[in-house]
């Protein structure tokens, strides 16, 4: 159970019943008053080798931005939501290009503005869409702290139509088991071969637990899908995913197996990721930049050449055919 070192927080928060409540949860915990949850100067001063520690605050605030963003994926629109941020630290994490260092967790107490908006859009078109609410946070993980996760489900009942969606890499989904979702929500897990998770994702959950998350949440009627992400082509990466789709094989239940979908997902490395790592990960072993296998993409971006992407692709796709050639790739990027 995460617990802050300081909550750092915007005063306008107060008049918020989410606020108070956060506030009054955490009263024992150091408090620094801000004035934009965006902009923490003491937090951007601070040099890159305390990364980790700065994961270790809680910033609360406002979410003033509600702009939704189309997406032809998994879903229709990418949806600002109840976070941003994670008490994670993947060394691959690309809100770190977007936040830098600052990529901590910051909790937006306007709940209810946020879900309205959504229920008002949903209800707007004739067809139905899908709101992907977990793209800037991982609300399983979010939801330890606020239950805002389990108040959005039940709360999106109200929804004459409309499903809502979000990854995540945690497994703390008892919470989510009985709640009535109508069926309306897509949960999609997040999977990685151990040995990387080990080394890479820290602070996430182990495979084997993720597994057994997913089955749990099948069994309460919950759809699933399945994120094979990033792929990252390290010098043993055949054995590691091979290794990886055979335990989703025989770990998974028949009742997941009959309808989950995938989507595979490349890992896509910046600069920013490098100097920071470099600095808050010294005893890190494994390398994730490959100047040899990798090319720029955008400023300071880094991407897998064109010849070992399509490799890597066909290679997943042949054991993806073997393995589960009932279930749909979604898209591979």
């Amino acid at each position: 159970m995460f617990k802050p070192k300081a909550i750092y927080f915007e005063k306008e928060i107060l008049t918020y019943p989410l606020g108070r409540e956060l506030m009054t949860k955490y009263q024992d915990i150091p408090k620094v008053e801000i004035d934009n949850h965006n902009n923490i100067e003491e937090m951007r001063k601070k040099p890159n080798k305390e990364f980790v520690q700065m994961k270790r605050n809680l910033i609360i605030g406002v979410r003033k931005t509600h702009k939704f963003v189309e997406n032809h994926k998994t879903s229709d629109f990418l949806v600002p939501y109840t976070s941003s941020g994670c008490t994670a630290a993947c060394l691959y994490c690309y809100l770190v290009c977007h936040y830098n260092k600052c990529a901590y967790l910051r909790l937006f107490v306007n709940r209810e503005q946020m879900l309205e908006k959504i229920i008002r859009t949903s209800e707007k078109e004739d067809r139905e869409l899908t709101f992907e609410i977990g793209s800037n946070s991982d609300l399983i993980l979010e939801n330890t702290i606020t239950n805002n996760l389990v108040w959005t489900i039940e709360n999106f009942q109200q929804a004459k139509r409309g499903k809502l969606t979000f990854p995540t890499k945690f497994a703390q989904i008892d919470s989510l088991l009985p709640l009535q979702h109508q069926g309306k929500v897509i949960i999609r897990m997040s999977v990685n071969p151990e040995e990387i998770i080990h080394q890479v994702e820290f602070g996430t959950s182990r495979l084997s637990r993720r597994i057994e998350a997913i089955n749990k949440l099948k069994e309460a009627g919950y759809s699933i899908g399945i994120l094979m992400a990033p792929v990252i082509l390290v010098q043993n990466w055949k054995m590691l995913y091979l290794q990886l789709i055979q335990q989703l094989q025989t770990g998974l239940s028949e009742k997941v197996k009959k309808d989950v979908f995938f989507e595979i997902i490349f890992m896509t490395y910046s600069y920013i990721h490098t100097k920071i790592n470099e600095e808050a990960f010294p005893h890190t072993t494994l390398s994730l930049y490959d100047k040899d296998n990798m090319t720029g993409r955008g400023r300071g971006k880094y991407c897998y050449k064109n010849e070992v992407r399509k490799e890597a692709e066909n290679f997943l796709r042949e054991q993806m055919n073997r393995y589960f050639p009932h279930n749909k790739i979604e898209y591979i990027v």
